[in-house]
């Protein structure tokens, strides 16, 4: 298939496609070409793409889907081995959440803040909020 039907068929632009390639997650055999040079991409090219879709959507980084795929080809992507990675990705998560929780409780205090201190809407000054944290 070229690669406008496995763009359709996986969800994934060209451009993903085609840096995905760049990157070494999928090869393409010399066989692989037509004689106009265009690519030909396999069933094993496509399966490999829907490979790394659901692993993307698990959160995993491509370094991280990079490592996967590499376990998936040795055999060591064990159920064991997979709890123990998606462990570490929803404690990493769960730190993630806290840190957002606490951004927003800095952005809403700040938000209060700006409506005690500030002048009116409308005003030209800068925020006196900002004037300090830059002085």
């Amino acid at each position: 298939m070229l690669i406008g039907e496995l763009s359709a068929r996986t969800g994934l632009s060209r451009d993903t496609i085609r840096f995905y390639e760049k990157r070494g997650l999928i090869k393409l055999h010399r066989k692989e070409r037509r004689s106009n040079n265009y690519k030909e991409y396999s069933q094993e090219t496509l399966n490999r793409l829907e490979t790394i879709v659901r692993i993307k959507n698990l959160g995993f980084t491509l370094n991280e889907v990079e490592g996967l795929l590499d376990k998936i080809a040795f055999k060591e992507a064990t159920c064991h081995n997979m709890q123990v990675m998606l462990e570490e990705k929803i404690s990493l998560l769960e730190r993630k959440i806290k840190d957002l929780i606490l951004l927003r409780e800095q952005l809403s205090n700040g938000v209060r803040k700006c409506k005690e201190e500030c002048s009116p809407v409308g005003s030209a000054e800068n925020c006196p909020r900002l004037e300090l944290s830059l002085s």
